[in-house]
């Protein structure tokens, strides 16, 4: 038998397993440690599967993952989100959309401390959803800001899902954390400058708060608010300024963000031995889930690059079909969005990353770039129907008023306007390279 029918023989394996509903990372590991061991015997299959756990564990930025998810249920559980949204409340209700733009910018500074579009979706579900339809905001529109403010959890650092591309791709975590600094604030300005401009045109969308309401604000209470608001911002400065000036590593400042957050809470009294519990065993339950994950893709990219399968893949484009480099670069990224509306992020990278970064590699693209390409192929393929992963979350989350058919409809603006991100950001590669190269220390 060929490699190349060994190489779609483990593909259609796979799939075929994952309809059964076993976990990812069973399916993946599973898969990987059977063909190696039809390839190389039992000894083969024994060391791939150790020899991939010892690389898994001498991966030292590692330690970076339960420090930030640990944070981010600081914050989310001891509630500290909620003085953002009261600070944006107040100082931007008198905007025309000035509530949901106040929701752009939660969802910003929520998934730089955080690195997950789960915990985004959650606060503002709960925190902001209810508030805007209150305020008699248009349902499609605020479910839709929600949705796109919360894919920004995967492309701005601390994001988790980069660093599960970084072990794969072998590249820098900090660098890639860095290259998707300056995209997501892209696409989050291409989303308050598209929100600003339906609701001044259409103020019924986005009603700003009235003006009776406004003069009972005193301004007092607004700088108090403010100063409440911006302590969260304080700890991603204390966390991140040190990195980025070379004072301390990566390991290091995600250690300083951890106990930041933690002390910011217990000044607030907000800290209970509840709200730590939860907060560790939710940290161990997604750092572990993350590790066998990461383990799995390892393995099943070794048994790739054993079978060569990437010669094949390069010759079928490249050689059968006569395609360009943009060109291919174009399919893959179509790929992402084909396969995001029945996979998560992690799924999709795990499965075709084997096969991807070589080739985009012997393109010779660079690979922090696509990295920040993938990651926004996947906010894309996050709200695509007729699955796409936000989708289901927002319909668990929002009230029953909040159709199924209203959180599809809302989305397609929301979509337009990261396609139109995803374009810049192909078209001009230094929006992603520029901070790295100037700032990133190894």
């Amino acid at each position: 038998m060929s490699y190349e029918m060994i190489a779609a023989l483990m593909f259609g394996s796979m799939l075929a397993m994952m309809l059964t509903g076993q976990r990812m990372f069973g399916v993946i590991g599973f898969v990987a440690v059977v063909s190696a061991v039809f390839l190389w015997g039992d000894r083969g299959g024994y060391d791939l599967a150790f020899s991939q756990t010892i690389k898994l564990m001498n991966w030292y930025p590692l330690l970076t993952l339960p420090m930030f998810i640990f944070m981010g249920y600081v914050m989310s559980e001891s509630r500290l989100a909620d003085d953002l949204y009261r600070m944006f409340h107040v100082w931007f209700g008198p905007v025309p959309g000035g509530l949901a733009i106040g929701t752009i910018l939660l969802m910003v500074l929520i998934s730089a401390m955080n690195g997950l579009s789960v915990a985004g979706m959650a606060i503002g579900a709960t925190i902001a959803l209810p508030e805007l339809l209150r305020r008699s905001y248009d349902k499609r529109m605020v479910t839709g800001v929600i949705q796109a403010g919360a894919s920004l959890g995967i492309l701005v650092p601390p994001s988790v899902v980069m660093v599960l591309y970084a072990m794969i791709a072998r590249q820098p975590v900090g660098k890639l954390w860095l290259a998707g600094v300056l995209p997501g604030l892209l696409l989050a300005t291409l989303f308050i400058i598209y929100i600003w401009l339906r609701c001044k045109f259409n103020p019924s969308l986005g009603p700003p708060i009235a003006e009776d309401e406004r003069l009972k604000i005193t301004k007092g209470e607004k700088y108090k608010l403010l100063l409440a608001g911006l302590m969260p911002v304080g700890i991603f400065l204390v966390m991140m300024v040190p990195f980025v000036t070379g004072y301390t590593r990566l390991v290091e400042s995600s250690v300083i963000g951890a106990l930041a957050a933690t002390a910011v809470s217990l000044f607030k009294g907000r800290m209970t031995w509840t709200i730590f519990e939860t907060c560790t065993r939710k940290t161990l339950a997604i750092s572990c889930m993350f590790l066998w994950i990461i383990l799995a893709a390892l393995a099943f990219g070794a048994v790739f690059d054993g079978l060569r399968a990437v010669d094949f893949v390069r010759g079928l484009f490249m050689d059968n079909l006569g395609l360009g480099r943009w060109e291919i670069l174009i399919l893959m990224q179509l790929s992402f969005i084909l396969m995001g509306t029945f996979l998560d992020d992690t799924a999709m990278l795990v499965i075709v990353a084997p096969l991807y970064v070589p080739i985009v590699r012997m393109l010779e693209f660079d690979l922090i770039w696509y990295g920040v390409l993938y990651t926004i192929t996947c906010q894309i393929a996050y709200m695509t129907p007729p699955f796409g992963y936000n989708l289901f979350l927002m319909r668990a989350m929002a009230p029953n008023e909040v159709t199924l058919n209203d959180i599809y409809r809302s989305i397609v603006p929301f979509v337009g306007v990261m396609i139109i991100g995803l374009a810049i950001v192909m078209a001009f590669p230094q929006i992603a390279l520029w901070l790295p190269d100037k700032l990133y220390n190894p």
